[in-house]
């Protein structure tokens, strides 16, 4: 059995100022409201709706957590929820550079993600409901997130 990925979208999310919740046991919980944004690709295109949120933890050991939750509009209506979780890490040089206001390309250091979406049955795109997805996420040269997501074929 051989194991792909096809590309389905790309999102930038823009967000607003975190919430922070401080030191928790498991580590630094920030909230990062999710305020709106777009989506597109092969077979999507629409916007990211406001209300969502990424319950952003990181780790005494320096990994960080994200836990996203937010809601997308497919152009035709569809609306599709989306639950993104995944793992950033960073090293002390690239929060640094991130916090002087550098864009850091992806590739140098790692974060990936494993997007799951829910979205009506009865609709084209009733696939999202039936796989499996990784991604990656980045900052976005316009502020707040960009996020690639790939199904696994």
């Amino acid at each position: 059995m051989t194991i792909g990925y096809e590309f389905i979208m790309e999102l930038h999310a823009k967000i607003g100022k975190p919430y922070v919740i401080g030191d928790v046991p498991q580590g630094y919980r920030r909230v990062i409201p999710i305020v709106g944004g777009t989506f597109k690709g092969p077979e999507l295109k629409g916007d990211v709706l406001p209300g969502g949120a990424d319950w952003n933890l990181k780790r005494p050991d320096g990994t960080g957590e994200l836990y996203a939750r937010y809601t997308i509009q497919e152009k035709d209506g569809t609306m599709i929820s989306v639950l993104n979780q995944g793992a950033i890490s960073l090293t002390s040089d690239i929060i640094e550079r991130q916090r002087s206001g550098e864009i850091i390309d992806p590739s140098e250091y790692y974060v990936r993600t494993t997007p799951s979406f829910e979205v009506s049955t009865d609709s084209r795109l009733n696939w999202l409901n039936h796989s499996t997805f990784i991604g990656t996420k980045s900052k976005h040269p316009q502020g707040g997130v960009l996020l690639h997501f790939y199904r696994i074929v």
